[in-house]
């Protein structure tokens, strides 16, 4: 079986681009959407909203500046192939290094403190990044990349529901959860389900959901057309841009299921801002 070596500076590289380029650069997927709910939206502020934030995503990219002062923290899921080898450090040093590197060298806001109870004092790096990693087939490095604002991060929500709760029970705690959030999370917004597993599980699936393009659709038909409906449901609440009104509260619905036991069945919801940063590569 060949062995792949990889020096550790090129995973630096890679992962320093990423962030640097999805704080500048909104996603495609984002803006096609943004402007489609501008052209659909019924109310004139709504409107105006949408249209500010096309502006300001147009300048961020022409001058290369962040996107929204929130720069996030770092969450990477990483597809490492069982015949990669790294050379001159380790990939856990080099993604952490990379993260470094954009946040210092792409201005970027640090925002990550050391302690999360006492000191809480900042690492002025934006470092650790939170790094969940896959061994997979394969000599190559994928890397699914976002950086995620607390603004929408603290409106989300888990909830062991039992297998009693069905579709409805489902259905009605991701609605209700959305609801709750209300203005807070910087509408129109992306909500990312998941369902199943465990109950850290099904947060980190939420979370890998909100990372999934929104013009993108889960295999299994019947949770695309749960996707469907949801967000659907979730527009009839009316927050609409910014929270003032409006017919566009969310732009996307991702949802993400795992197997779980049969006395479980876990729901968390990740709310994620209309920025929805997220980029990936292949090393």
């Amino acid at each position: 079986m060949d062995i792949r070596r990889i020096e550790a500076s090129s995973v630096t590289s890679a992962v320093k681009k990423l962030y640097m380029d999805m704080n500048y650069f909104i996603g495609e997927d984002i803006m096609c959407a943004l402007k489609t709910a501008a052209e659909n939206e019924s109310s004139e502020t709504g409107r105006n909203v949408l249209a500010q934030l096309i502006e300001n995503n147009n300048i961020a990219a022409e001058e290369e500046v962040p996107i929204c002062q929130d720069t996030g923290m770092a969450v990477l899921f990483v597809e490492y192939g069982e015949r990669v080898v790294i050379e001159g450090g380790s990939f856990e040093q080099a993604v952490q290094d990379g993260v470094r590197q954009a946040y210092i060298d792409g201005y970027l806001r640090k925002s990550v403190v050391d302690d999360p109870v006492f000191d809480r004092i900042n690492t002025k790096d934006n470092t650790p990044a939170i790094i969940y990693t896959t061994i997979v087939p394969g000599d190559r490095i994928n890397i699914l990349a976002g950086c995620k604002g607390f603004g929408s991060e603290n409106m989300s929500a888990i909830k062991m529901l039992t297998p009693s709760a069905g579709i409805e029970g489902v259905k009605q705690f991701i609605l209700d959860a959305v609801r709750y959030a209300g203005p807070n999370p910087c509408p129109p917004i992306v909500v990312g389900v998941g369902i199943g597993g465990t109950f850290e599980k099904a947060a980190m699936l939420a979370k890998k959901a909100t990372l999934r393009p929104i013009n993108t659709k889960n295999t299994d038909e019947r949770y695309a057309a749960l996707e469907d409906e949801l967000l659907c449901e979730i527009n009839k609440m009316g927050f609409g841009p910014a929270g003032l009104g409006g017919d566009n509260t969310a732009l996307g619905v991702n949802i993400e299921y795992f197997p779980t036991h049969i006395a479980g069945m876990p729901v968390a919801v990740n709310i994620c801002c209309h920025a929805a940063r997220h980029s990936q590569c292949c090393i």
